[in-house]
């Protein structure tokens, strides 16, 4: 296993808010309907720390509890994915337990699903969101306030006109194991990992492929055999869509000449012998790819302009157990880990990453992190869904200077 290599860990000062006394809200709203009657199951509860607070313009004392501003609870099964839709947050779990989350109170505003299996990736995309489930096929829904149903099912992929269009053709059929084989615009596995790009969906599965689809009708272009391993991360940014494999490796696919198609540009190799469980890439110049690994390190590539070329610029031990999730928001890069914690870490311009703060509250995996790209206050918020069948909600202020863990029942203690 590699260690650290020329990575300035600082300690900084942290200071966070007391956010301590607890209210129930009324659970009221103008949603129309949801599976059933349109009310909450009997099961869902929501905390709200203390609804009248206002986040300081300056810091408080550094020894302060700190807590999550809101614990959103009522999902059946262990949290698998969140996602932002214009004023909704939506978290899975099985397939008939979507819940949409209405800001800004948090409150439950309706529940929507289909099929027994987990739900193992969400993503929104205008007034769409796709959801990628167990049994390899992904759902569309269409979001509309006008209409009674607020979130419908509008088409499942493969669609029956594609799958009609190809299933007569001996040569449009794999092998997928021994005596089995399937058209190839099917997954053969459970879908891991979904991303938009450019009018395009890409699906990662654990079949080991990546395959990509045209949004306006639902058609499926390409199927690439990807990675060696399952593949369990994606991430699409300017054209170039990033895979995360259990193989130890990251690859970049690009789209060029006439035909469009997807060709591999880059690989990124990660430590032996380790899952690369997640991916994100940064908006700015050069952009910088980050890999969690099942080793607990965070990896940084850049590479060149072909991105044929690439160099780590940092690795980082994040956690004593694997990373399972990323998401990045500005300068600040977000990581949920199996160890049940959450770390923060804010990039330097040298390339490398510093230590801002460690946040602990969920009694399970932190399985997903969505973060807001709009600041509050001196800060932004982040959504952490865990094994542990909650979705948490946090303020992360970024003014601080110091490095702190922070605990949902302990001090603040130093890290």
């Amino acid at each position: 296993m590699a260690h650290s290599k020329g990575l300035s860990i600082r300690d900084t000062v942290l200071a966070t808010p007391l956010l301590s006394s607890t209210s129930t809200p009324s659970i009221s709203s103008d949603r129309s309907s949801s599976d059933t009657d349109g009310s909450p199951d009997a099961s869902f509860r929501f905390e709200f720390e203390n609804p009248n607070f206002k986040i300081p313009s300056s810091p408080v004392s550094r020894f302060e509890s700190y807590k999550s501003l809101a614990v959103l609870s009522g999902h059946i099964g262990s949290v698998s994915c969140i996602a932002l839709c214009g004023e909704f947050i939506l978290s899975a779990s099985q397939g008939k337990d979507i819940i949409v989350w209405q800001q800004p109170d948090l409150r439950q505003f309706t529940k929507f699903g289909q099929g027994d299996g987990s739900v193992k990736a969400l993503i929104s995309a205008g007034n769409r969101v796709f959801t990628a489930h167990q049994d390899s096929r992904i759902r569309v829904w269409k979001v509309s306030r006008s209409s009674e149903n607020v979130i419908k099912l509008v088409d499942t992929l493969p669609t029956t006109k594609d799958f009609l269009g190809k299933f007569m053709n001996q040569s449009n059929y794999v092998q997928t194991r021994r005596h089995h084989k399937r058209l190839w615009i099917e997954h053969a596995d459970s879908i891991s990992c979904l991303a938009v790009s450019n009018g395009l969906l890409y699906s990662g599965s654990w079949d080991k492929t990546l395959k990509v689809w045209r949004i306006p009708d639902f058609k499926c272009l390409e199927s690439i055999k990807a990675h060696d391993d399952a593949i369990n991360g994606l991430f699409s940014s300017n054209g170039v869509v990033y895979s995360a494999s259990a193989d130890g490796k990251i690859k970049a696919w690009g789209s060029e000449g006439k035909n469009k198609m997807h060709s591999l540009k880059g690989i990124l190799e990660g430590h032996r012998d380790i899952s690369l469980n997640s991916v994100v890439v940064s908006d700015d110049a050069p952009k910088v790819v980050f890999g969690g690994g099942s080793d607990g390190y965070i990896m940084g590539w850049i590479g060149n302009q072909d991105m044929d070329s690439w160099r780590i610029i940092c690795e980082v031990k994040a956690h004593k157990m694997a990373v399972l999730c990323m998401c990045l928001v500005g300068d600040y890069l977000c990581c949920g880990s199996a160890d049940r914690t959450i770390s923060i870490w804010k990039r330097e311009m040298s390339g490398m990453l510093s230590r801002h703060m460690v946040i602990q509250g969920h009694e399970g995996p932190i399985k997903c992190l969505q973060a807001s790209p709009t600041r509050v206050g001196c800060g932004f918020l982040l959504y952490s869904g865990s094994l542990d069948k909650n979705v948490r909600v946090w303020w992360i202020p970024t003014t601080s200077s110091s490095s702190l863990q922070i605990t949902e029942k302990e001090k603040c203690t130093f890290v």
